[in-house]
Order: C-alpha cells, then sequence, then structure tokens
C-alpha cells in the first residue's frame, strides 16, 4: 500500500502492504512470476486440509499457518517465491471475504452489526486507553504506543498502515507495531477456538468474540473458522464493522497533529517521496475503505437478490475455506521470526497487555448485555 517505507511488508488480508521489490516484480513479471509462490501454498494448503479431517478441532485453517511458521524457520523462502506467496496471503484472502459475502444477506450484516456496536464500542475504548496507559508506564515512545493501539484497537497491520501516514512514525515503530501485531495473532488463531469451547460460547457468541478481540482480519477469519460456519460469517461482519473505525481515528490523529503545528496531514518528508500532499481531513481511500470490502457488500446484495441458489450454500462455504487455508500457508511462509525478535519485550508486553485487555472486555460486555 502507498506510504509504508519500501522495506516493509505488511500483510493482514485487508490489503495494507507495502510496495516491496519482489511485490513489483510480481506485477511486472506477469503469472510465471508468481506460480512458485501460489504452488508452495496450495502444497501446503492440501497438506493442512488432509491434517484438518484428522483433527478437526485444530482445523486446517491453523494447521497451514503452523507448518507454513516452520517451513519458514527451517528455510526461508526464495525471492523468486516472494511474489507469488504475497498475492495468495493478500488477494487469494480477501476473495475468501467475497465468497462468504455470497452466503449472507442484508439483513444479516445489519443485525449483526447493530447489535454487536455497544461490544465494538466498548473495546475499541478500553483498548485505546489502555494503550496509553500502559505505553506510558513501560516507558514506549507516543508513535509506537499509538501504532499498536490503534492496531489492536482496530484491524491491525492495516489500521497501523493508515496511521503512519497522518503521524508519520519511525520506520523502527512500524516494524516493531507490526511485529507485535502479527505475534499475538497467531496466539489468538491457536488458542481462542479451544477457549471458545471451554467456555461454551454459541457460534454467534464466538464470532462476536473473535470479530472484537482478535486483531487482524485473518485472524479472525481463521479462528472462527475454525469455530463453526455460523461463527465465521458473524465474525467477519463485526470485524469489517470495526475496521469502519480507523476513519474516526485517522481523521482525528491527523486534526491532532495539525492542532500542535507539526505537519498538515499526510504531509511527507523528502524522505518518503511518492507520496502527493493531501488537506486536513484527507487520507487515502484505498486505506480506510479497501476495494475488497466494496466487493463483499455486491456479493451479499447478489445473494440477498435471491440469485445465489440455496443448493450452493455449502460450496461456496467449502471455497471460502479452502482460500483461507492458502492464504494463511502463504502468511506462515512468509514469516520471519527474526522481525518479532528484534521488537524486545516492551512492545510485546504492550500487546499482551492490550491482548488481554480486548478479550476480557469483549467477554465482559457480552456477559453484560445478554447473548447475541
Amino acid at each position: 500500500m502507498p506510504g509504508l517505507k519500501e522495506h516493509h511488508t505488511v500483510s493482514d488480508g485487508t490489503g495494507s502492504t507495502a510496495a516491496t521489490p519482489q511485490r513489483r516484480a510480481g506485477r511486472s513479471g506477469g503469472v510465471p512470476t508468481l506460480i512458485p509462490g501460489i504452488a508452495a501454498s496450495a502444497a501446503v494448503a492440501v497438506v493442512a486440509t488432509a491434517l484438518g479431517r484428522q483433527a478437526p478441532v485444530v482445523g486446517a485453517p491453523v494447521i497451514a499457518i503452523v507448518c507454513g511458521i516452520l517451513i519458514s524457520l527451517v528455510k526461508r523462502p526464495s525471492t523468486r517465491m516472494k511474489p507469488g506467496l504475497s498475492i495468495v496471503s493478500q488477494k487469494v484472502l480477501q476473495g475468501s471475504i467475497v465468497v462468504l459475502g455470497f452466503g449472507l444477506s442484508f439483513g444479516q450484516v445489519l443485525s449483526a452489526s447493530t447489535r454487536s456496536l455497544p461490544v465494538l464500542l466498548g473495546t475499541l475504548a478500553a483498548a485505546l486507553g489502555m494503550a496509553w496507559l500502559a505505553g506510558r508506564v513501560l516507558s514506549l515512545p507516543s508513535d509506537l504506543r499509538t501504532l499498536i493501539g490503534v492496531g489492536t484497537a482496530i484491524c491491525g497491520a492495516s489500521a497501523i498502515a493508515a496511521t503512519d501516514a497522518v503521524i508519520d512514525a519511525d520506520e523502527a515503530d512500524v516494524s516493531y507495531a507490526v511485529a507485535t501485531i502479527f505475534t499475538f495473532n497467531v496466539v489468538a488463531v491457536l488458542l481462542y477456538p479451544s477457549l471458545g469451547h471451554l467456555f461454551g460460547f454459541s457460534p454467534r457468541s464466538f464470532g462476536l468474540w473473535a470479530g472484537t478481540a482478535i486483531n487482524d482480519l485473518s485472524s479472525v477469519v481463521a479462528a472462527s473458522t475454525i469455530y463453526g460456519h455460523g461463527a465465521a460469517s458473524y465474525g467477519v461482519i463485526v470485524k469489517l464493522t470495526r475496521t469502519l473505525a480507523i476513519i474516526p481515528i485517522t481523521l482525528a490523529l491527523a486534526i491532532r497533529r495539525n492542532w500542535h503545528g507539526r505537519e498538515s496531514l499526510g504531509a511527507t518528508s523528502a524522505r518518503r517521496g511518492g507520496l502527493r500532499r493531501v488537506g486536513l481531513g484527507r487520507v487515502d481511500r484505498r486505506r480506510v475503505l479497501p476495494t475488497f470490502i466494496l466487493a463483499f457488500v455486491a456479493a451479499v446484495g447478489v445473494n440477498t437478490a435471491g440469485l445465489v441458489p440455496a443448493g450452493w450454500h455449502r460450496s461456496l462455504s467449502d471455497v471460502s475455506i479452502w482460500m483461507i487455508t492458502a492464504a494463511l500457508a502463504a502468511i506462515g511462509l512468509s514469516t520471519d521470526v527474526t522481525h518479532i525478535r528484534r521488537a524486545g519485550l516492551r512492545p510485546l508486553a504492550l500487546g499482551a497487555i492490550l491482548w488481554l485487555t480486548v478479550g476480557l472486555t469483549s467477554i465482559g460486555l457480552q456477559a453484560i448485555s445478554g447473548p447475541v
């Protein structure tokens, strides 16, 4: 995504990714350039799907990302694999969300968004407040705690990318924030389904918990898909609703930055050339409203109009799960654990505090407001 530094690779399933040389090579080299990464992702997904049938409680998506990470630890993917892995981890995952939309109606979407609003607002406030408080206690730089706080409260790396475009954070802070968010995404995918069964959550309650408490969309989709189809569809709706909070947050940060006279919104220093200057209150539309969300809404509209036969819904769900599995395999294969190690303990400590805060707040608010 425009606006991130060249060396950042930020992929969370919502299209917020740096324009790395590998991705540019993938665009210019055509389909043959993409084949190695796509083939590797598909191979891991096939194995994960087979293992997932033997361990349905764990599920193919979790097995895929774990296998990918383990392979990455043994041998990092070659440069020629990266364009294909990037395409699968982003576009295929986005496509899986669109496919899910063909099984939903506008009535379901509006109902889920409205009923989840108190929990959404509560977890958002808790995450941002705790990020300010705990970040100060841990003596973290203001920009770093802002990035981690917004990433946890809203939508992971996509929120970090949008926020960075406004506050022009140091490159190291962006890398640390992304590594921290990714760490707890993986933890959530591995732990949340088992915890959900332990707590006795219904599919919709689990979807609300995942959608409000897990950082990135890809991790929400993975965890809720493992829990069940009802959880997956509800979790996606809640998460996409939560993602919209990035609009007022980035505008508020822009106004605050201008209020202090440090810079105009979107103004970038000479070292971050390539972005045009924009006026107060404006940010790149692709940062706050990715195209795939519009496609998801269109898919819901097609199904609401009755253009998708009911008999297709199960098959479309299976296709979506396969796409999710392949995308998470690509994310696992692309993982560079050294980035997490470089982050150090204090950013990870803040990430852990916020991860626990939003998870417990979501459960508490659900207990107060009643079952969804």
